[in-house]
Parts: C-alpha cells; structure tokens; sequence
C-alpha cells in the first residue's frame, strides 16, 4: 500500500469523495429552496450513492475517514488519522 502507484489512487479517491460531498452539500442548500426540481433530487441520490460506495471502498484499502467505521484490525494508534498531515 506504500507505493507511489497507491498513494496516487488512494489521493484521487479522497479527491473525489470530497468533491462529490461538497457537490452534495451545494445540491442540498438548492433544494432547500427549490424542493421540487427533481433533476436536483435525482443528481443527489445519485451523488450520495457514489459517495457511499467511493467511502466503502477507501476505507477497505486505507482505513478510517469517519468515526463511523467499524473494523476488527485498524491500529488506530500506530496509523494516522485521515485528517492529520502526510495522511493523504
């Protein structure tokens, strides 16, 4: 996991899931005042599925990027945390 080849995988996942969270984000405060555009509605479900899934699998391969991950081998002293320097 060391490598450069993953380092660049493992930058471009976290790149994505917060580009779609911040799109997420934006897509909500539209909606709170156009609540009935459905192509808003369906470009946020869409969103939050991928940004499900691109989490799932970045916390698979690096570990942790919220509190809310479960996991029975994650040494959580011995390893960064996601938002501390040289983590990402």
């Amino acid at each position: 996991m060391n490598n450069c080849c993953n380092n660049v995988n493992k930058q471009a996942l976290l790149h994505e899931i917060m580009s779609l969270n911040f799109a997420i984000n934006d897509l909500v405060l539209y909606l709170d005042t156009h609540p009935e555009d459905s192509k808003a509605i369906c470009m946020h479900n869409e969103y939050v599925e991928k940004v499900v899934s691109l989490t799932k699998k970045y916390q698979e391969l690096f570990g942790p990027l919220t509190v809310n991950f479960t996991s029975d081998t994650w040494n959580w002293i011995d390893e960064p945390w996601p938002w501390e320097r040289g983590a990402y």
